[in-house]
């Protein structure tokens, strides 16, 4: 649109990818939909709190919500360390402790495009037998699954475990707008191995892996101030039934 704001144009686009009218979003921020339309169209310069305010409603991640503020003229809302640096070391050494507490149940530590990290010794069961460049810094571990000579030639149910991965992806690129994700998920679905449309029964979906099989749980930092914390999560391997359980034990 002729006239829009950097800030007004990025808010728009947000807006959209989360298929929100202007009268959607201004009742969810408490403002008016002609104030929104306003901003939208750079006729009207929003506030420090107004950006803040509509990319909360608009659940925009703490790094376009940077983004966001810089497009205004404001300074960034969220400090974006480096991993190495001191103001992470605490948080670090504790996630650290968190995978060792999952052994012998295998868990890794990503960032926002998937790549490992940290892991645990556990690891190892998923990483031995892979192929080496696949296994040099920086390991990005949905390429590691789904490549034909990473795990992918062991997963026994691959196109569910596949399928999986990738509408999880495709959420994730819906969320982020990241173009980096995207690139990744066209990467990703040219690999072998094909979708499922359904679901397949069962409460949870299976990673049935050399004879094993798991389940995943994800967690994230609860009260992140930092970009880079935000951008971080653990994934751990459960057993999924009694006969996993036992191996791992051994």
């Amino acid at each position: 649109m002729a006239g829009m704001s950097a800030v007004g144009q990025l808010l728009r686009t947000w807006r959209g990818e989360r298929r929100l009218s202007q009268l959607d979003l201004s009742a969810r921020a408490g403002v008016s939909a002609r104030h929104l339309s306003f901003v939208e169209t750079g006729r009207s310069r929003p506030t420090r709190d107004m950006i803040l305010r509509l990319a909360r409603e608009l659940d925009v991640p703490l790094r376009n919500r940077n983004e966001l503020l810089l497009a205004g003229g404001y300074a960034p809302a969220y400090s974006e360390a480096d991993l190495d640096d001191p103001p992470l070391a605490d948080v670090l050494h504790g996630l650290r402790q968190v995978l060792d507490g999952h052994g012998p149940c295998p868990a890794v530590l990503v960032d926002r495009h998937w790549t490992m990290v940290d892991a645990n010794a556990a690891v190892t069961r998923f990483t031995d037998g892979c192929a080496p460049e696949l296994l040099e810094p920086p390991v990005n571990v949905l390429r590691l699954a789904l490549h034909p000579r990473g795990l992918a030639p062991r997963i026994e149910n691959l196109v569910e475990w596949r399928t999986h991965l990738l509408h999880r992806l495709d959420r994730q690129v819906a969320v982020t707008a990241d173009p980096v994700l995207r690139e990744l998920r066209a990467e990703l679905g040219g690999y072998p191995g094909g979708e499922i449309a359904a679901g397949s029964p069962g409460v949870v979906i299976p990673l049935r892996y050399d004879g094993l099989s798991f389940f995943t749980m994800t967690a994230v930092l609860g009260t992140p101030r930092d970009v880079t914390l935000a951008e971080l999560a653990i994934e751990t391997f459960l057993p999924a039934d009694a006969a996993t359980a036992a191996a791992l034990g051994r």
